[in-house]
C-alpha cells in the first residue's frame, strides 16, 4: 500500500537557487510538452507518446543550455505527468464527467513542485540527500519504513520548502468491517455547524476565513497601494500569503482531527455526496461554502476508511433527508431553508433539521447496504431502522 510523509526542509542559499532553477526548468518542459501534444492533435490529428516526447526533449536541451543545470529524471517526469493529464482527461470524458483541459503551469502559481525519482533519506543526520543540490537539512517529526519510490520537492509562495515522500510499505488494506446499525453514524455537513451526528451531536465551525476577513482586507489594500515591481510590493504579498496560509493550515488541522476521530470511533460512516461547485453559485453563501471545504473533507474520510478498514457509504444528492421525518417517514413538503426546526404532522414528533437530516443519511445508507443481505425477499424498511436507532438512543442517554 503507498502512503505520502511530508516534512520540511531547511536548504541553505545556494540550495534554494538550485530547486528553484529545477522548478523553472520542470515548468518549462512541462509547458513545452503540453504545446507540442497539442499542436500535433490540432495539425495533423496526431496524438505523441511519451516516448516520442522524451526524444524531443534531447533537442530542446541542446537549444536551452539551462536545462542542463536541472536533473534530468525531473525533466522526464515532467513529460510523463502530461502524458497522465491527457490520459485523466480522457477518461473521465469516457465516464461522462466535464472534465477540465490540461492547463499550463503559471510562473507565479502558489505552490510549485517537481519530482526526484532517487534520492536517499538520513534519519540520524537529519538530511535528504537529492541529486545536483546535495544534503538538505529536514525535519522528521516521524520515521515511515518500507520502500521509498519517489519524492516530490514543494515550494510554497510563503518561501517555505517541503519534501512529500512516496513510501511502498508492503501491506494489504485492511478488509472492510461488517457493516451495523450500532457501529454506523451518519454525518450532516452544513454552515452553521460544520457536521451534524445521527446521535444527536453537533460540532461547531471554525470559520478560518471569517475571523481574518478584516486582516485580509487590510493587507489586500496595502499590496494594492504599492508599486508593481518594489521590494516593498513583495514583501506586501508575503504577507498575504502568510495569512493566507495560516487560515488553510487551521483549517486543515480542524478537519484532519475531526475525520481521525470519527474514523476512529465508528466501522461505518455514512454520508451525502454533494454539489459544492453548484452550490458555489449562490453568491451569497459562495464565501462561506469555500471557507467550509466539504470536498477536502469527505477526500480525507474517503482515504482514511480506506487506509484502516473503515467502510463509508455516499448516498445520492436527490435524497430528501431534511424533509422526510425520521421516526414515522413522512415527507414534509411544506419545509423552508430557514425552518431549523420543525413538527411532525403525523406522530407530532419534534425535528431539528440538522439531527434529523443525519438520521435520515444513516436509515438510507444502511438500507442500501444491509438490503441485499437479508435472507426475504422483501427489503428492509425504514420505520424498522427507524425503531431500531430510537432505541439505540434512548439506551444512551440513559447509560
Amino acid at each position: 500500500m503507498l502512503r505520502t510523509y511530508r516534512y520540511r526542509l531547511y536548504p541553505n542559499k545556494v540550495q534554494r537557487e538550485q530547486i528553484r532553477k529545477n522548478i523553472d526548468a520542470c515548468r518549462f518542459v512541462y509547458n513545452w510538452a503540453l504545446e507540442r501534444k497539442k499542436h500535433a492533435y490540432e495539425a495533423d490529428g496526431k496524438c505523441l507518446s511519451w516516448y516520442e516526447l522524451n526524444y524531443l526533449l534531447t533537442s530542446l536541451k541542446q537549444a536551452n543550455l539551462f536545462l542542463k543545470e536541472a536533473y534530468s529524471q525531473s525533466l522526464i517526469h515532467a513529460v510523463k505527468r502530461v502524458v497522465l493529464a491527457y490520459q485523466h482527461f480522457f477518461r473521465r470524458v469516457k465516464l461522462g464527467e466535464n472534465p477540465g483541459y490540461p492547463k499550463f503551469k503559471r510562473r507565479k502559481a502558489h505552490r510549485q513542485s517537481f519530482v526526484v525519482p532517487n534520492f536517499k533519506v538520513d534519519f540520524e543526520a537529519r538530511r535528504v540527500r537529492l541529486p545536483k543540490i546535495g544534503k538538505v537539512k529536514a525535519v522528521f517529526h516521524r520515521r515511515f519504513t518500507g520502500n521509498p519510490k519517489e519524492c516530490i520537492i514543494v515550494s510554497t509562495n510563503t518561501g517555505k520548502f517541503f519534501i512529500c515522500i512516496v513510501v511502498e510499505d508492503g501491506k494489504q488494506p485492511p478488509e472492510k468491517s461488517l457493516v451495523t446499525t450500532q457501529g454506523s453514524v451518519g454525518i450532516d455537513v452544513g454552515l452553521t455547524s460544520y457536521a451534524t451526528l445521527s446521535t444527536g451531536e453537533k460540532i461547531g465551525n471554525p470559520r478560518p476565513i471569517q475571523h481574518a476577513l478584516k486582516r485580509l482586507r487590510c493587507l489586500h489594500q496595502r499590496l494594492s497601494k504599492k508599486k508593481k515591481g518594489s521590494k516593498n510590493r513583495e514583501k506586501a504579498r508575503h504577507r498575504l500569503a502568510q495569512c493566507y496560509e495560516r487560515i488553510t493550515n487551521q483549517r486543515m488541522d480542524f478537519q484532519q482531527k475531526l475525520s481521525t476521530r470519527l474514523i476512529r470511533e465508528n466501522q461505518a460512516i455514512i454520508v451525502e455526496s454533494l454539489n459544492v461547485r453548484g452550490m458555489m453559485s449562490n453568491r451569497k453563501l459562495a464565501r462561506q461554502i469555500s471557507d467550509a471545504a466539504w470536498s477536502s473533507f469527505l477526500r480525507m474520510l474517503k482515504d482514511k476508511a480506506e487506509m484502516h478498514g473503515v467502510t463509508l457509504i455516499e448516498i445520492g444528492r436527490f435524497e430528501s433527508t431534511s424533509k422526510l421525518c425520521s421516526t414515522c417517514g413522512f415527507k414534509n413538503t411544506a419545509l423552508q431553508i430557514a425552518d431549523r426546526e420543525w413538527v411532525c404532522t403525523e406522530c407530532r414528533t419534534h425535528h431539528d433539521r440538522d439531527i434529523n437530516a443525519a438520521k435520515n443519511i444513516k436509515m438510507i445508507g444502511l438500507r442500501s447496504v444491509m438490503a441485499p443481505r437479508e435472507p426475504r425477499e422483501e427489503p428492509v424498511e425504514l420505520s424498522a431502522l427507524a425503531e431500531t436507532m430510537k432505541q439505540e438512543t434512548s439506551s444512551a442517554k440513559t447509560g
